[in-house]
């Protein structure tokens, strides 16, 4: 199993839970998040005041997939959250040891 992160422009959520939901995932666990890379955020003019905006808002989704879906689920991401434009996000991947159901007991695969 592998675990998913990625971390991407939120009006793109919409975009990539439809693809993900298209290539059959369905467990997503979205945050909401705040950061920069290369993009340094930008200055805002704020009742005359120009200030720096270093966090820019984001948000994170976390999916753990088996092995065989990493690359489709990868993809599909990869896809949807692209604009082509600096800020776009980027991609974790990590592997996952053992996940347990709580409701159920269900150990790896099963629990997913």
């Amino acid at each position: 199993m592998k675990k998913i992160e990625a971390i991407i422009k939120p009006f793109k959520l919409d975009e990539v839970k439809e693809a993900l939901h298209e290539i059959g995932l369905q467990g997503i666990t979205v945050l909401e998040a705040k950061g920069f890379g290369r993009q340094k955020g930008h200055t805002e003019l704020y009742r005359g005041a120009e200030y720096v905006v270093d966090f820019l808002p984001k948000v994170k989704i976390e999916i753990v997939v088996e092995d065989g879906m990493l690359e489709r689920a990868v993809e599909a991401i990869q896809q949807a959250a692209q604009t082509g434009r600096i800020g776009d996000g980027k991609i974790f991947i990590t592997p996952v040891e053992e996940a347990i159901r709580v409701r159920t007991g269900e150990r790896g695969n099963d629990a997913i």
